[in-house]
Order: structure tokens, then C-alpha cells, then sequence
């Protein structure tokens, strides 16, 4: 054993980090050390240090969790296995077999590639390879054997983020993320406060850093008037806990997580000056008890704001988390956060299952029973975790939501995965199913037992939805307050049910208005809906009675659109009568929309939108009553279907002089196996033409792409061109000229 006046000085600073110094763990530590320096001789990192330099830092951050010697041991050799000549047998020779295990574990973790999983959180569902599920499956495996594998592992993660900037920034971002989806997680289940947020911050670094440098500013820049602020804070509560002989108690200013704050500004949609545990203090008490007296003490000083208060002690976090917090406003309106705590919370909030071994010395028997519950629960959630015949991906599909609380893995009755949210409840499970289950929805059963729809699923539900043949959500389901509804996806289809129950309504309320006048006005039985549609320009009848129900449209606009449109159809039918009876002049002439056709004028004259025909294409002409001739191409189905009483309103008319100015709108489809770059390549070679696209419509179906486009086209060659053109584009299966717009 070397003398401690020789130690290396970053060995005298890691054994002066902890509150226990026997000759046993003193030679442990200091025969780690050696052997690991003189194994990663010749090593470097990025930075260009010494890679021993990196051993000694991840046992300096277990042994500020002040962990045993053996884990401290463990972190200076934990890549020995992995990138030294140093052998597993002769590490249970010096060190024997407990630093041994722990240092083949996190050489087992170490060698499973997790890349990708936090740009691909559904990893599940989409295949990601099974190394990376087994990773998990492996770590969870280890925290049943020994917990401190992983803690090893999280102290070699936060060095290795703390000396990120070192790597290139492709890697910065991919180990940032793996860092804020899998290991300050991890550390949160495990309740080590002091090491999930600094986790936290430095993934926020690197993964925004314009938003981590805004708010670390800002808290700079803050930081002499806040600490002014706390410690005003802190003299007046300590005047007030004097008076009620409260004694050994500890007032600090709470620590500032960048991370947090941005969190609960996006959740929230708050300034940085209306987050209110940016000025905390923190109070800390000798018992329980105390706990709630100094929480009456501070909502006596100042006003508690509604809504703040959590009492995690009567209720504590799934991860063992204990304290009581509370928002106040101070006399001046400003924001303060207040966490009570015992000391013994305290411990266990800042160092969560390392507590364990932090007392370890003397006074095991105090924590063994808080350690055993903690381990007891890790192992309820991995409850057939060690179970070999699971494979990793199954493993996963149960562990991940209990581990990371993201997402619910629910079963239909047929052993169907259903993804959802923490919180989704019964009717979002049913809207996952189908639209239609959702909408009649009545109840729910969970592996066979009834429950309330506003049950929050968990993971392994088998759900069972309980349906009524016929009606629709209830309203109650929007109010977020009764807590029926947690997806956005079954919020949207219950919103969209209840405007089409409302627009059936106004259908129904403007189909008894729209019969009641034109019973007054006589015509009921000559006027169908759809031609008093086409009055007010609309396509479909349902449009009308929608607006006439919803009083849009009022009983007077209808009358005068039908009287207006009664007269024009008596002048057509008189012009009609006189065409028929003149054969040689049954061609007109009118100009309308730059068409020019020559012959008997007087009439208005519109291309027909069913064909939208184009000049260099036969055309035939047909009056309507009411609103003049319209122009149909001569193959339009609309003409060809005419019965033959009708055929006698058929009109021959003909182009006339059409400019090159004049421009026809024809509508296409086209239908495409879809690919990246199609609706690109098809405009650009319609540019390339000089014709101009008026509107474009996708849509996309099982890799199927079908384009709706209207064209402004000058002439029928122009449009066969360019029809052989969009059919000879790669993917493209079918370019034709639609019949309706």
C-alpha cells in the first residue's frame, strides 16, 4: 500500500469524496487505480487526455454518491475487459469476484449498440434491430442481479456528456439524444436526482442549444438579485420557524436545471419570468411532522397560488420521491417555489437507491428496508424479465412504458398491440380501434372487469369496449377536466361527430324551410333541390339546405332567385321556340369566357363543367331552362344519356375565332405508384409547357398517389401532349382528363 503523502493528487481528491475510510476500502480503491492506469497506458480520448483520466472521473462521480469501495473499484476498471489485455480471471485473482461482476456488466452493456433509438422511439413496431432491444433487456437484467451494473453505467454516461464537445457533432446529437430518451430516465426510476438532471441539461445542450443558451443567460444574468432575493426569503422564514422552536433546520436556494424550466415553458406556454421554481428555496427538517408545519408557517408569510401544491410524503412518486411543494406570490407579486423535506428525503431524493451504500458504514440496518422496497419494486417491473424464452422485443413491448413513462402497450381481445399515451383511457383505446367503436363506446372491461371510461390504461391491459348499436360520443368526453379523453386522435374524430351532427341538423331544419317555400311559391313539384342549388351556385343540394338551415340563407333570397330564374327560363323557351321552328339559323354566336361561336346572338352561352370541353373538339350546344345554352363536348355522357323528348333542345353550334390569350380549364388525374420527387417532376414538365395549373390535389393510399390537377389549357393538342408527356414520367401508371372538376 503506497503512503498517502505519495498518492497521485486525483487519487487523494477521490478518497477525500468519501465519508468512509477503513484500510480495506482505501487499499481496494488505490489497487484499482494502479492497475487501471498502468492498463490504459498509451491510451487517449478525443480531447487528447490520458483515457485513464476518464476512469478516475467516473469514480469520482460514484464516490460523490459516496457508493462502496467495490462500485468505486468497478468504475476506475470498468473498461479494463473491454479495451486493455487485462483478463477476467486475473481480475477475480487481485480484486475477487463482486468488482468482477460488476465490471463484466458494464463491459456486456457497453458492447450493445443502442444507436437510433431516440430518433426512433417506436422501435417496436418498425423493426430496429435486435441487439438494440436486447440492450434493455440486458440492463434490466442486470439491476435484478446487482443495480450498482447500471449506476457504474451512468456515471461513465455523464462524463462521457460532459466531455461531448470533443466529438463530432453528428455524434453529439445521437448521444444526446440516447442520453435524454434511456439514461436520465433511468436514473429518475432510480430516483438519483443528482445525476437525472445533469443528465438532462447537457442533452439539452447539444440537442438545442439557442434555447439552452437563451435561458442560461437569462438565469445568469439574474443570478446576484435572485440569491439577494432567496436570502431574504431565507431570514424571514427562519425568523418565523424560531418562533415555533423548530431547530436544526437547513434554507437553501434550490438548484436552477436549464432542462426543467424549458420543459414546463413549452408544457405550460410561459415566459422565463413566469416559471415559478426559477427563484426555489429549499427547507430542510429534522422530522415529518415539521414538514407540514413549516407548509402552514409559509402559506401564512405568503399567498400560496391555486393549483401548485403537490404533498409527494403522503403520496410519494413511483420512484420513492418524498417532499411537499408549493408556489407562493410574496408581497411584491413575485413567484416562489418552496420544497420541505426531511433530511432522510432528502437523501433519498438527491441519491435515490445509492442511499443504500451511502450509509453503508454503521448504519446498514437504518436502510435496509427502504433498499429491499426499492428492489422489490424494480423487480415487479421485470416481473419474467429473466425469463429466456421472451424474446427481447416482447421484453421490451412490457418494460418500456414502466421504465420510461411514455407510452401504454394495451391488448384488444384477440391479442392485438395497441400503442397509446400514459393516461389514454378506455374510449381513446376504442378510437384506436376504429372511428365507429369510439362513437358508440358505452363501457369497458379490463381482463374481464368492468371500469369507468375514464380509467387510465396500463400496460398488459386486455381492454374489451362495450358498444351500443346505434348514437354517438358525449360531450362530457371533451372536457379535460373529467379526464375521458387523453389523444388528440380521439379528440379530433369526437369534435368532427358532433359538427356533422350539427350540419344533419341544419340539413334537416333547411329541408322543411326550402319545401315550405317553394310550396308557397307554387313550385314544389316543377323545382328540384339541386336546380334551386344551382341558383345560389352551389353543387350539391345538401349545401343549400346546410346554409338555409344554419340561416345563411333566408326565405327572401330564395324567392327572388326563383322568380329571377322563372323569367329567364320563359325568355329562353320563347328564343328556344324560335331556333326550333328556323333550322338554318340554329347556330349562335355569343362570347362568353373567350369563347366566340358564331350565329343567332341574344343567348347566354357557359362551357359545360361536366366535359369542360376545348376548342379543337367537337362540340354540341344544349338550353337549359333558365340559364341559357351550355357547351358540352359532342361525346359528353351527360348528352349521349339524354332521353330522346330532351334531345330536341340539342343545338349545333360551332368555335369560332379563338386567340391565343384565351385559356380553357380542364381538369386531369393522374395515378402514380408514389415516389419521392413525382408531383416535382410532373409540374415541372407542365411548366416546361407554359400551361398553368390552377389547383392540385394528392392523395395517398397504400403507396398508391392519385394527383387531382386543373389545367388552363389553350386547345385539345395541347392537352393530348401533355397527357403523353405525364404518361411517359417514371411511376406514372395513368393520365387521364377527368369528367367533373
Amino acid at each position: 500500500m503506497v503512503a498517502a503523502n505519495a498518492y497521485p493528487v486525483d487519487l487523494q481528491d477521490l478518497l477525500s469524496r468519501l465519508s468512509y475510510t477503513t484500510p480495506h476500502d482505501v487499499s481496494m480503491i488505490e489497487h484499482a487505480y494502479f492497475k487501471a492506469q498502468a492498463a490504459h497506458e498509451g491510451q487517449t480520448r478525443k480531447s487528447g487526455e490520458p483515457y485513464f483520466t476518464h476512469c478516475v472521473a467516473v469514480a469520482g462521480i460514484l464516490a460523490d454518491l459516496n457508493l462502496d469501495s467495490v462500485t468505486i473499484a468497478a468504475g476506475l476498471l470498468h473498461d479494463v475487459l473491454e479495451d486493455t489485455q487485462v483478463t477476467e480471471d486475473e481480475l477475480i485473482d487481485e480484486f475477487g469476484t463482486d468488482v468482477t461482476r460488476l465490471v463484466e456488466g458494464v463491459t456486456k452493456l457497453t458492447n450493445l449498440p443502442i444507436k437510433d433509438l431516440g430518433q426512433n422511439p417506436d422501435h417496436v413496431r418498425t423493426g430496429v434491430v435486435n441487439k438494440e432491444l436486447e440492450y434493455f433487456r440486458k440492463m434490466f437484467m442486470m439491476m435484478d442481479d446487482d443495480v450498482r451494473v447500471v449506476l457504474v453505467k451512468l456515471a461513465d454516461r455523464l462524463h462521457n456528456m460532459r466531455t461531448l464537445t470533443y466529438m463530432p457533432l453528428h455524434k453529439q446529437k445521437r448521444i444526446a439524444q440516447e442520453t435524454l430518451d434511456i439514461f436520465a430516465p433511468l436514473a429518475n426510476r432510480l430516483g438519483i436526482w443528482q445525476l437525472k438532471w445533469e443528465l438532462e441539461d447537457l442533452s439539452f445542450r447539444y440537442l438545442e442549444p439557442d434555447a439552452y443558451r437563451a435561458i442560461a443567460s437569462s438565469l445568469d444574468e439574474r443570478r446576484a438579485d435572485r440569491e439577494r432575493y432567496i436570502q431574504e426569503v431565507a431570514n424571514k422564514l427562519r425568523v418565523e420557524l424560531d418562533k415555533y422552536n423548530i431547530q436544526d433546520v437547513t434554507i437553501t436556494g434550490r438548484p436552477k436545471h436549464i432542462f426543467s424550466i424549458y420543459r414546463k415553458m413549452q408544457r405550460k406556454s410561459l415566459p422565463l419570468d413566469q416559471i415559478y421554481d426559477v427563484r426555489a428555496v429549499r427547507v430542510i427538517v429534522e422530522r415529518e411532522e415539521h414538514c407540514y408545519l413549516v407548509l402552514g408557517i409559509v402559506h401564512r408569510l405568503w399567498r400560496p397560488i391555486p393549483g401548485e401544491f403537490d404533498d409527494y410524503i403522503a403520496a410519494p412518486k413511483d420512484n420513492f420521491y418524498r417532499s411537499l411543494h408549493t408556489a407562493v406570490l410574496n408581497e411584491h407579486g413575485k413567484t416562489l417555489e418552496v420544497q420541505i423535506r426531511t433530511r432522510e428525503m432528502h437523501e433519498h431524493a438527491e441519491y435515490g437507491i445509492a442511499a443504500h451504500w451511502r450509509y453503508k458504514e454503521g448504519k446498514k440496518e437504518v436502510y435496509d428496508e427502504a433498499f429491499e422496497k426499492r428492489i422489490a419494486y424494480l423487480r415487479r417491473l421485470m416481473e419474467n424479465g429473466v425469463d429466456s424464452r421472451e424474446d427481447a422485443a416482447t421484453f421490451l413491448d412490457r418494460m418500456k412504458t414502466e421504465v420510461f413513462q411514455d407510452r401504454v402497450y394495451a391488448f384488444t381481445p384477440k391479442g392485438d398491440i395497441i400503442d397509446l399515451p400514459v393516461g389514454a383511457t378506455p374510449i381513446d383505446f376504442a378510437y384506436h380501434i376504429h372511428t365507429d367503436v369510439g362513437h358508440r363506446c358505452r363501457g369497458a372491461k379490463i381482463h374481464g372487469r368492468l371500469v369507468g371510461l375514464d380509467y387510465q390504461l396500463k400496460t398488459g391491459d386486455q381492454v374489451t369496449i362495450q358498444t351500443a348499436k346505434r348514437g354517438g360520443p358525449s360531450m362530457d368526453w371533451l372536457n379535460q377536466d373529467l379526464g375521458y379523453v387523453k389523444t388528440s386522435r380521439a379528440r379530433g374524430k369526437i369534435r368532427h361527430w358532433f359538427r356533422r351532427q350539427n350540419r344533419e341538423k341544419h340539413v334537416s331544419l333547411g329541408r322543411e324551410a326550402l319545401e315550405r317555400e317553394l310550396r308557397r311559391l307554387g313550385v314544389l313539384d316543377k323545382l328540384s333541390f339541386d336546380s334551386v342549388a344551382h341558383l345560389f351556385d352551389m353543387d350539391h343540394a345538401e349545401e343549400l339546405l346546410a346554409a338555409i338551415g344554419a340561416g345563411d340563407i333566408t326565405g327572401a333570397q330564395i324567392t327572388n332567385k326563383v322568380l329571377e330564374s322563372e323569367r329567364r327560363a320563359q325568355r329562353t323557351e320563347d328564343t328556344f321556340d324560335e331556333i326550333v321552328k328556323r333550322p338554318s339559323t340554329r347556330t349562335i354566336a355569343s362570347i362568353d369566357e373567350g369563347v366566340s361561336i358564331t350565329g343567332t346572338s341574344g343567348l347566354l352561352v357557359s362551357l359545360a363543367k361536366c366535359c369542360n370541353p376545348t376548342p379543337g373538339e367537337e362540340i354540341i350546344g344544349y338550353v337549359t331552362r333558365g340559364r341559357g345554352v351550355t357547351v358540352h363536348r359532342a361525346d359528353c355522357v351527360n348528352i349521349t344519356a339524354l332521353p330522346e323528348k330532351e334531345r330536341e333542345r340539342l343545338l349545333d353550334v360551332a368555335w369560332g375565332h379563338v386567340t391565343e390569350e384565351h385559356r380553357y380549364s380542364v381538369p386531369l388525374e393522374v395515378i402514380a405508384n408514389d415516389r419521392e420527387g413525382l408531383l416535382r417532376d410532373i409540374t415541372t414538365m407542365i411548366a416546361d409547357e407554359k400551361v398553368n395549373i390552377s389547383t392540385v390535389n394528392v392523395k395517398t393510399r397504400q403507396h398508391i398517389a392519385i394527383l387531382s390537377l386543373i389545367l388552363d389549357i389553350a386547345d385539345s393538342q395541347q392537352l393530348a401532349r401533355i397527357i403523353r408527356k405525364i404518361e411517359s414520367i417514371p411511376n406514372v401508371v395513368e393520365a387521364h382528363r377527368r369528367n367533373h372538376v
